[in-house]
């Protein structure tokens, strides 16, 4: 890839890459589980740096016995931080789910928010989880920068900052709106499964030749 490409260059090769990640990963979705913009927001929360797999162990039984913002918002503290235990830095997470169902109840009459702004206004939630809910519970475009995300399209110069922040609003110039969610998925899909951080399989990227990362490793 040319050295400075231009906006227009780089949204056709971002289109390019799009279609061939949609045909090398039509399986890619969000792997946590959930059945409604509530349990996605909670579940959001307790995945920040923790795996998807060990959050769906801990929702499995969350999920059950807590079922409206209010269940949460009136839950003991201390038994909450038990329960959520296992996901790591429970104590803050356990704040950050209790704090957002308190504000979804007192402001929002128990429903989850369906904009970005009343999204991020809630305790513990940043750009990241609020895109992941409006993305997934309530089917609107949106970009949700995890490491995954954040390695991949970096590497594959669709992007370039030191921040999450400045890497969305640069991808949400060059990739298409409509697609804004689903591609959100196909890159952590291939960042787990072929661009990973330490050990890429660039021999097998399906999209090595519309790579511009300098790193790509031969072998």
């Amino acid at each position: 890839m040319p050295v400075t490409e231009s906006l227009s260059s780089k949204k056709s090769r971002a289109l390019k890459i799009v279609r061939i990640l949609e045909k090398s990963y039509p399986d890619a979705r969000i792997a946590l589980d959930f059945g409604n913009p509530l349990e996605l927001l909670v579940a959001t929360i307790l995945a920040a740096q923790c795996t998807d797999d060990r959050v769906n162990m801990v929702t499995r039984d969350l999920f059950r016995k807590y079922k409206t913002a209010d269940d949460y918002a009136r839950a003991d503290l201390a038994t909450f931080e038990k329960e959520i235990h296992s996901t790591g830095f429970y104590k803050a997470k356990a704040r950050a789910v209790l704090g957002t169902a308190e504000r979804l109840v007192e402001q929002h009459g128990g429903q989850v928010p369906r904009t970005v702004e009343q999204l991020m206004a809630l305790p513990g939630v940043g750009r990241k989880t609020a895109n992941v809910v409006l993305g997934n519970a309530f089917r609107q475009p949106a970009i949700a920068v995890d490491t995954h995300v954040f390695r991949v399209s970096q590497r594959l110069g669709l992007a370039k900052a030191d921040e999450p922040e400045q890497v969305h609003d640069q991808l949400c110039q060059v990739l298409p709106r409509a697609k804004w969610t689903s591609i959100t998925h196909l890159l952590t899909a291939h960042g787990r499964r072929v661009c990973q951080a330490r050990t890429p399989a660039c021999p097998t990227c399906p999209v090595r030749a519309l790579c511009s990362w300098q790193g790509k490793s031969s072998k």
